[in-house]
C-alpha cells in the first residue's frame, strides 16, 4: 500500500475481516465482518477524544480484530458534494493509514442516510435517552459496513 485512498472495489483484493468506522469528534462507531465478509456486526463505539487518539484507537482494535482492511464512512451532502464533515473524515482515514503504515487498506464509503436509517430504526425499537447514544454510532458503523459487504458481493 502506498498511502493514498483506497477504493471500496480495491477491497476484493483482500480476504478476512472488515472494520467499519463511523468517525466522529465525540464518538466513533465500529463495527466489524465476520471472516466471510457475509455479515456487519456492531461492536461499539470509542471516544477517546481527538482525531489522533481516535486513529491510535481504531488502529489498536483493527490489529486485535485481525482486520485486513477497513472502511471508514464519508458524510457526503444530498446532492453528492462534500463538506466540512467530509474533509474532517478524509483527515481521520488519512491518519489511520499512517498508523497502521500503510499495511492495511483504508477505503472511504459515502455513507448518506446511514444515520437517518440507524435512526430510524431506534424509533421502531423504541430506544431512546442516553442508551439511544450510545447505539446509534455503532449502528451506523454497522450499516455503512454492511453496505460496503454488499457492494464487494458483485
Amino acid at each position: 500500500m502506498d498511502g493514498t485512498e483506497t477504493r471500496i472495489i480495491d477491497l476484493k483484493a483482500t480476504t478476512g475481516r472488515i472494520l467499519g468506522v463511523d468517525f466522529g469528534d465525540t464518538r466513533t462507531g465500529v463495527a466489524v465482518s465476520d471472516v466471510s465478509r457475509f455479515l456487519a456486526s456492531g461492536i461499539g463505539y470509542v471516544s477517546p477524544g481527538g482525531i489522533e487518539k481516535t486513529a491510535e484507537k481504531i488502529a489498536e482494535i483493527v490489529r486485535e480484530q485481525n482486520a485486513s482492511a477497513v472502511v471508514v464512512g464519508l458524510p457526503r451532502n444530498m446532492d453528492g458534494s462534500e463538506g466540512f464533515r467530509a474533509e474532517r473524515c478524509r483527515e481521520f482515514a488519512a491518519l489511520l493509514r499512517q498508523k497502521l503504515e500503510n499495511k492495511i487498506p483504508v477505503a472511504m464509503i459515502d455513507e448518506r442516510l446511514t444515520t437517518v436509517s440507524a435512526s430510524r430504526y431506534l424509533n421502531e425499537t423504541n430506544t431512546r435517552g442516553s442508551k439511544r447514544k450510545g447505539v446509534i454510532d455503532t449502528l451506523s458503523a454497522q450499516i455503512l459496513l454492511q453496505n460496503a459487504l454488499d457492494r464487494l458481493k458483485f
